[in-house]
């Protein structure tokens, strides 16, 4: 079974079709933890709706608002899944994506895989650009900068057991990923794009530079690198992203 990861804060626009893109998998071994963080919307009701129709989808309500990287470790330690896979609940699944997944990591014996991804627009409409994975990932090469995209990332916890977020505001899927690898080798990615990732106005994740001291602190502080160590790595991290990971983002035609 997988144990899909979904934390959920004032998502109503969009937590419906993260939801159904589950439910769609043509994989259907799954639960879904949801954990609600503290919504003041009506993201709750939506997702209560949708658990008492399927036995699947579970739903924890947290009552204080602590960030998605504390809702997606209460919702790990709920996992009972041999496997464990996150989706943001603004993101989008396509319906093959546990299945091909599930293979792939069997015919290659791997406990980590992760996929190409699509970009959309807060309407869910396509922006004609795709985030290729790496075939193939190390810990030293993800340590300059993160190329699983944690909508597309599946892990084996029956071998590698949970691995948590660590308790920083920002980065906590860079630093799980980095943990996992450190665990289990290599980690190996499918080049299909099997999921949608939705580009929000004023995210974090659209403003690189507002990551600098949270990068900074990710390898001070949660890698326990020294001060220049992790200016060093800074440095290294900027190069990468702008100069070689950019190179994975490519257009493509419009379908």
């Amino acid at each position: 079974m997988v144990s899909i990861i979904m934390p959920s804060y004032n998502s109503e626009p969009y937590i419906a079709a993260s939801i159904t893109s589950v439910i769609n998998q043509t994989y259907q071994d799954w639960e879904l933890i949801i954990v609600d963080d503290a919504s003041t919307d009506n993201s709750y009701n939506i997702i209560s709706e949708f658990s008492k129709k399927d036995n699947r989808i579970k739903l924890i309500k947290q009552t204080q608002n602590l960030g998605a990287g504390a809702a997606r470790n209460t919702a790990i330690k709920a996992a009972k899944g041999n496997y464990i896979a996150f989706l943001d609940s603004d993101d989008i699944w396509k319906p093959h994506k546990l299945e091909k997944q599930l293979e792939y990591m069997r015919s290659k014996a791997k406990a980590i895989c992760f996929s190409s991804y699509e970009l959309i627009n807060e309407e869910g409409k396509p922006l004609n650009k795709i985030v290729e994975a790496l075939p193939k990932l190390s810990y030293r090469k993800q340590l300059k900068c993160n190329y699983i995209g944690n909508l597309t990332g599946l892990y084996n916890a029956e071998r590698l057991g949970k691995i948590y977020m660590p308790g920083i505001k920002k980065r906590q899927d860079w630093v799980m990923w980095l943990n996992a690898i450190k665990k289990g080798g290599k980690a190996i990615g499918i080049k299909e794009s099997l999921a949608y990732y939705r580009v929000r106005k004023g995210s974090v994740s659209s403003n690189k530079f507002a990551l600098v001291t949270h990068n900074f602190n990710m390898y001070n502080k949660e890698l326990g690198f020294g001060f220049f160590k992790s200016v060093k790595y800074l440095v290294l991290f900027f190069y990468e992203y702008f100069f070689v990971k950019s190179k994975q983002t490519k257009r493509i035609k419009p379908t």
